[in-house]
């Protein structure tokens, strides 16, 4: 295991030492001691996943920030559009999302710069329908009610899925559900099939036995996008590079060691090791710049939503790209 994540044994020492606590909860409240000690904090928001996720379980940023006197405050949030919410009023300057929610929080004014990328990973996200269910196509989905967040990843799957089995949005009753009110409602049958990304995606093959209708491979990319608040980056710019390289060594070290990394994960998550293997096997890890490529993958994304007003006006992506300083 790299010294940068800690072992077990040493985690077992901090916490006798009273300097990290388990859990995402422990994360908050050290990145808030961090805080005070320091003269101004970053925000940064998370979900359960890979990348900030597995770095807020540990002091590693809150340790390479420190001589630039920061502190490091994280906030858990069920998905992407909560969180670019967040950002938009100024709770949170750094966070990582899929590719759909910077869209729509461009779209609707959020002071938002996309800061990098990880590679595409299109079969962590897909359709299920509950183990029984008599809907056996994407075809069949017509005039059923499918769960999903709205303006999060898998928006964008569900309407490039339904186009190529021939359906329109319109063809479907959406159900706009945060991940754990949309696991309660597909568990209790009160909608047809969900639409969700990993780790809720392993989890639910994992413990319901649901069925994947589609997943993401030959119709989506589905990559996690890092995203600051504009006055992160015109204020603090060494803050963001500092938070770019550790997230893309922590990151890196999760891709290349990915049972050790399942094992550090899973009790932050409340899942099982084997759980968080499965979603960990079909992720991309790595943070690289912004691309003229992966830039008009998102322009075409955003178009898309624009052209089924699904977001009020038509966004230019690039204007809210940031260019590292060379």
């Amino acid at each position: 295991m790299i010294t940068a994540i800690p072992s077990r044994a040493k985690r077992r020492q901090v916490l006798r030492t009273g300097l990290l606590a388990v859990g995402a909860l422990g994360a908050a409240k050290l990145g808030a001691r961090s805080a005070r000690a320091a003269s101004k904090t970053v925000h940064i928001g998370t979900q359960k996943g890979v990348t900030l996720f597995l770095l807020s379980q540990s002091d590693i940023l809150q340790k390479a920030l420190a001589p630039l006197g920061y502190g490091v405050t994280y906030t858990e949030f069920p998905g992407g559009p909560q969180m670019l919410e967040a950002l938009n009023v100024g709770a949170v300057d750094f966070g990582a999302v899929g590719e759909t929610p910077p869209i729509f929080a461009q779209a609707a004014g959020a002071p938002l710069l996309y800061v990098g990328h990880e590679p595409s990973a299109p079969a962590g996200e897909a359709i299920i329908v509950p183990q029984k269910s008599p809907i056996r196509s994407v075809a069949q989905l017509k005039g059923k009610t499918v769960a999903l967040n709205k303006g999060s990843n898998v928006h964008y799957l569900l309407v490039q899925a339904l186009g190529k089995a021939g359906l329109h949005y319109s063809d479907i009753q959406p159900s706009y559900l945060a991940p754990a009110d949309a696991r309660a409602a597909f568990e209790q049958g009160s909608v047809d099939a969900w639409v969700i990304w990993d780790p809720y995606l392993a989890a639910a093959e994992a413990t319901t036995h649901a069925r994947v209708l589609a997943d993401g491979t030959g119709l989506v990319a589905n990559r996690q996008f890092a995203v600051a608040a504009r006055r992160l980056v015109d204020t603090a710019p060494q803050v963001l590079t500092t938070i770019l390289q550790e997230l893309d060594k922590v990151d890196r070290w999760a891709g290349a060691n990915q049972a050790a990394a399942a094992t550090e994960l899973a009790p932050g998550l409340g899942l099982p090791v084997g759980v968080v293997e499965a979603f960990l096997s079909r992720a991309g890890f790595g943070i690289f710049p912004m691309t003229p490529e992966v830039i008009a993958y998102q322009q075409k994304v955003a178009n898309t939503f624009y052209q089924l007003q699904l977001i009020p006006r038509q966004i230019d992506v690039a204007s809210a790209v940031w260019v590292a300083p060379k």
